[in-house]
């Protein structure tokens, strides 16, 4: 996947605060800074984000994963390649074909890196692939061909998408936004255009150095916010509410399990 440093687009809000005096373009602007902040703070996993790759099958013979060497007497679709197994017994694998742990025949899969949210169009050769027809998307992230039909093992990376002898998958991935995360990123925005974007005493405009005073016999003090800082929290109750039940860990990324022998799809980053 390549490198992301914010949310695809800003996200949808429900605010609890009145607008009116401030530009929609400031409100707007406000929106994405809160989407950015609680994009990073939650782990940068909400989406979705679009993104198209040119992805390759993967074969017995590259990767050890989910996907196991199909037996010599087992169906094939190609040739037979022969090969000494962990019990050093001497072993036949199909070239062309793989079964999976459950699967009793010929499962053709490819990985997409996710969470996939959902697909938009599967481009194979020009041609547009029916979703529940003639491929689906089982967890995690496995595209799977369906009708008794393979996916390509290899494809034409110099040709645009479209062309023959290519495969394109355009998909969403991405956590989904729900009403949580919505009503967090209201109360930040909210609190953004108080102190930001107009008078208060809130946002940017507020005092942060100051922790405790005194006025006219009544002495007030407030938390170091360094500390709720530090701990990935922002002192607004909906937002840490929010960041609290979906990030309790304080992850900073995604988790991911990388393997030499797993082969990512290429995605094209320009033109």
């Amino acid at each position: 996947m390549s490198l992301q440093i914010g949310p695809c687009d800003p996200w949808p809000v429900a605010l609890c605060c009145s607008t009116e005096g401030y530009e929609p373009e400031e409100v707007e602007r406000w929106t994405r800074v809160a989407s950015t902040i609680l994009w990073h703070l939650s782990g940068m996993r909400y989406g979705p984000c679009p993104v198209t790759v040119r992805p390759c099958a993967r074969s017995c013979l590259d990767s050890m994963g989910p996907i196991s060497f199909q037996a010599s007497t087992g169906a094939s679709t190609g040739g037979w390649v022969p090969y000494i197994g962990a019990d050093g017994v001497w072993r036949n694998a199909s070239l062309c074909g793989c079964k999976s742990g459950c699967s009793c025949s010929e499962l053709s899969e490819l990985y997409l890196p996710g969470p996939v949210y959902d697909v938009v169009e599967v481009n194979d050769g020009g041609t547009i692939l029916a979703p529940g027809l003639e491929y689906r998307v089982d967890a995690p992230g496995r595209l799977v061909r369906l009708g008794g039909q393979q996916w390509p093992r290899c494809q034409e990376m110099a040709e645009p998408p479209g062309a023959p002898g290519t495969l394109t998958v355009t998909y969403r991935w991405g956590l989904p936004l729900d009403d949580a995360a919505v009503a967090a990123v209201s109360e930040l925005v909210c609190h953004f255009l108080k102190g930001c974007g107009g008078g208060g005493s809130c946002g940017c405009r507020v005092n942060r150095n100051v922790t405790r005073t005194t006025r006219q016999g009544v002495e007030m003090e407030r938390q170091d916010p360094t500390l709720l800082y530090a701990e990935g929290l922002t002192g607004l109750p909906v937002v840490d509410a929010w960041l609290m039940a979906v990030n309790p860990y304080r992850l900073r990324s995604p988790s991911r399990v990388y393997s030499p022998d797993l082969k990512r799809p290429r995605v094209t980053t320009w033109p």
